[in-house]
């Protein structure tokens, strides 16, 4: 691929922007500088330097983000910050996108790409990705509402019934809720059917991938094999 191609793809800008930074001398491959921007360079495993910090060629990117409260899931936010004011601009040139979306006071894992096939796999309604939450709840979940949240309930303006596939509970307060649909505020407004209110909302695990040990607003590069576990496949053993 040619080098003004490699640094345009990975998020640097302009072709034309990229083309003065290669000619400025400001990139390096094996403490080469590079200053060709039609030189063809093979992207396997490529490590390359601009002004000095070290990148590494990702054709796509795949990235687990903590979100904090108080972030909207928008590019265009409009009553609270943009999870994506947490990114560098480089990735933010490569167009990233949310893996689905967290309400602004829901925190936990969020997956962020520039791959659509990736993003279609795991929000396709018809692929029944699991997510996982930890609810906390204003009142006490009584066996009641435990068997009506699994059982299923109704939810206004949506159609059929909107089952958990498993709740687990921590305490009186706290639940852990599995679903597979990804409808408008569904965990709040199934604990609202049963009678009850969401307090606080955490997501912990996409698929079998469960949150990294990530500080709120920290966010990284998934592995080849969390990219798998997000996607619900079982590592081999």
């Amino acid at each position: 691929m040619l080098l003004e191609k490699i640094l345009q793809s990975q998020g640097f800008g302009s072709r034309k922007y990229c083309q003065q930074l290669i000619k400025n001398g400001s990139v390096q491959i094996e403490s080469q500088v590079c200053d060709n921007p039609k030189q063809n360079i093979n992207t396997d495993q490529l490590v390359f330097q601009v002004f000095g910090e070290e990148y590494q060629f990702r054709e796509h990117v795949y990235i687990v983000l903590n979100k904090p409260q108080g972030y909207e899931c928008s590019h265009q936010a409009t009553h609270h910050k943009s999870v994506f004011s947490l990114f560098p601009e480089i990735l933010l040139h490569r167009g990233i996108q949310c893996v689905g979306r967290l309400d602004q006071d829901t925190t936990g894992l969020l997956l962020l790409t520039d791959d659509g096939q990736y993003l279609q796999a795991l929000t396709h309604p018809r692929k029944h990705v699991p997510k996982v939450y930890h609810v906390t709840t204003a009142d006490p979940v009584t066996a009641e509402q435990q068997q009506g949240l699994e059982q299923g309930v109704e939810l206004r303006n949506e159609k059929g019934i909107y089952a958990a596939t498993d709740v687990q509970l921590f305490s009186e307060h706290q639940i852990a809720m599995t679903i597979h649909q990804g409808v408008y505020h569904q965990v709040k407004r199934m604990l609202a059917a049963v009678g009850n209110k969401v307090e606080v909302l955490h997501r912990h695990q996409v698929g079998l991938l469960e949150l990294p040990d990530l500080a709120e607003g920290e966010w990284a590069y998934l592995s080849p094999a969390q990219k798998q576990l997000s996607q619900n496949i079982a590592l081999d053993e």
